[in-house]
């Protein structure tokens, strides 16, 4: 007989699974076919509930969600978690928003995972950068507008300012993706203004996106602060900034149905 603690004990594996932004469609087939044969799920906040929904009910589930003050488990305590469960032998869906290696911790977990011995999988996924902005009618480049784009978190650590390189971020020619970037953005676009973006640029908050609570909010750099506090808007809120997004009236595919 062997036990956990065991060498001869069978480990598990971990599959850290990016479930996209939300709309249960975007998932990859490899993804949808993991989280419907899972038998154990430990996921995230900002998992949808249709995605949810897709978990075999007789599946075991645990919640180990974040969001900005209030941690249901660190992250040191869910990297122990998913060590403990592989080391009891059992298989997991490690189920992240968005795509795993863009702003979700997912290498850190991996990083973890590897140094303690435990296999694991990295199931890419739809980023939030590239659905969100896609269901809100903006391309992150286009002719003319945008020559490139540039992912930013704008997560506050316990109320700290932002630790971002403004200089390199105000260029007009570059569509900005800010992450939990809501509760920030008073900062970011005084600091985006202060590194010479000009006021009027175009930007947008988009709050649910993919999901049918997708709510936009399309604005200047000088004005998105005020209007999206005005509608309320709450997390998960994308923001994108840059020229890009005055395209967003005419590619508005997604409300427009």
């Amino acid at each position: 007989m062997t036990t956990a603690n065991d060498p001869a004990a069978k480990l598990g594996k971990v599959t850290l699974v990016g479930a996209g932004p939300g709309d249960p469609d975007l998932l990859t087939v490899k993804a949808a076919r993991l989280i419907g044969s899972a038998r154990l799920v430990v996921y995230d906040r900002l998992v949808s509930a249709e995605i949810l929904a897709l978990i075999p009910p007789d599946a075991e589930q645990i919640f180990a969600g974040k969001e900005c003050g209030r941690h249901y488990l660190t992250q040191s305590e869910t990297n122990d978690l998913l060590l403990r469960l592989a080391r009891s032998g059992r298989d997991v869906v490690r189920l992240k928003g968005g795509d795993p290696f863009v702003f979700g911790r997912g290498s850190e977990e991996a990083l973890f995972l590897a140094r303690n011995g435990i296999a694991f999988e990295v199931v890419p996924g739809i980023s939030a950068a590239a659905g969100v902005s896609t269901y809100a009618g903006i391309p992150l480049t286009h002719r003319g507008l945008a020559t490139g784009a540039r992912f930013v978190t704008g997560h506050l650590r316990e109320g700290k300012p932002l630790d971002l390189h403004w200089d390199t971020l105000g260029d007009p020619d570059t569509t900005l993706v800010i992450y939990m970037g809501l509760q920030s953005l008073k900062e970011t676009s005084a600091e985006l203004i202060a590194a010479g973006l000009p006021p009027d640029t175009p930007a947008a908050a988009i709050e649910n996106g993919t999901t049918p609570r997708q709510r936009r909010v399309i604005a200047t750099l000088e004005t998105l602060y005020d209007r999206a506090h005005a509608a309320e808007l709450h997390p998960p809120t994308l923001i994108v900034i840059g020229k890009v997004v005055s395209l967003s009236d005419e590619l508005d595919w997604f409300d427009a149905r």
